[in-house]
């Protein structure tokens, strides 16, 4: 069983939705934590994250943190869901890729658009344009970024895109990509789920074998 300590709203609640995609059962555990952009919130005793943050899981006795550790751990251990290429494949090396660049270049020069950060910031302008730049050629060539099949690198990118819409430039191709992802059932599903109270035992629509 995985547990998921998530907190409605927050950084966890697409984990969720990552949780419905792999079709495993799992644990959503509610916490509270500390809410920066509203200073509500307290961090929770009972959250195992080192920050007392989200999201955090546990699974098989391993607790980990952070949403790019979350997503290939649950990946590589629930392979057959098909969200990332299995340790050897061709394909493996283009998806870690993806990865770290939504790490390392996506989320800041995200951020720096929504915190008014680029303007007299060229450094950080040129960033943010790579990361437009890069994102639109891939959707130019494909569906989602490593072409037709959603993976996820399409869950972490396309969730940081509907989050902060605005912090990037209008573009049929990035709605359509963002409507593309949104729209999946599993995303339903956890939409639905992310404000429930409660500690909550959810099990497989359609499940899926490690």
């Amino acid at each position: 069983m995985i547990t998921l300590y998530h907190a409605p709203q927050s950084r966890s609640s697409r984990m969720i939705w990552l949780l419905e995609e792999l079709a495993v059962p799992y644990e959503i555990r509610p916490v509270s934590i500390f809410r920066p952009m509203t200073g509500e919130g307290a961090p929770d005793p009972a959250n195992p994250h080192p920050d007392k943050r989200v999201p955090a899981i546990e699974h098989d006795g391993a607790l980990v943190a952070e949403s790019v550790a979350i997503l290939l751990y649950l990946t590589d251990a629930f392979p057959n869901a098909g969200l990332g290429p299995r340790v050897g494949a061709p394909e493996r090396g283009t998806y870690l890729t993806w990865l770290a660049w939504y790490a390392a270049e996506m989320e800041p020069a995200m951020f720096a658009a929504m915190m008014g950060e680029l303007v007299g910031a060229p450094r950080k302008q040129r960033n943010y344009d790579a990361v437009v730049e890069r994102l639109e050629r891939a959707l130019a060539d494909g569906s989602y970024v490593m072409g037709a099949d959603f993976s996820g690198a399409d869950f972490l990118i396309s969730s940081a895109l509907a989050f902060a819409r605005q912090a990037f430039p209008p573009s049929e191709l990035i709605d359509a990509y963002i409507e593309r992802c949104r729209t999946r059932p599993a995303a339903v599903r956890g939409a639905a789920l992310d404000d429930a109270s409660g500690i909550q035992i959810v099990q497989p629509v359609e499940p899926v074998a490690a």
